[in-house]
């Protein structure tokens, strides 16, 4: 399974990244804001899941989730927002969107598993 992880921390895709190596899932890509997140995407339509932040420079984590699903390519990559936007009203907004899921940083690496298992179908 191939997986986009977009976050502006690297400290942050760091850790989504070696939560989900121990997973399993070796195949991950990566961008520090949308418009990087937009490039690998494009770049990859074979990707099977995007987590992205929300709050990020140049192209923000619901701008790519709205450019994602405006192309037909992606209308169904499951994707989950990860971010410190916790409120009801940002859950909502995100969903509406079309995020899949919503995590709320900070996280446990046993929160992430749950919330992949769940998008994907399946236990991890």
């Amino acid at each position: 399974m191939k997986l986009l992880v977009v976050d502006d921390s690297s400290t942050m895709r760091r850790i989504i990244k070696n939560t989900l190596a121990r997973l399993g899932h070796k195949d991950i890509l990566e961008g520090a804001d949308g418009v990087e997140g937009w490039s690998a995407l494009d770049k990859n339509p074979d990707v099977d899941m995007l987590i992205t932040d929300w709050n990020m420079p140049e192209m923000n984590g619901l701008e790519l989730v709205r450019k994602v699903r405006a192309d037909s390519r992606f209308t169904d990559l499951p994707i989950i927002m990860v971010t410190t936007e916790g409120g009801k009203a940002e859950v909502i907004t995100a969903l509406k969107a079309g995020v899949n899921n919503y995590i709320v940083k900070p996280f446990t690496p046993q929160v992430l598993k749950e919330k992949l298992g769940a998008v994907m179908g399946t236990e991890m």
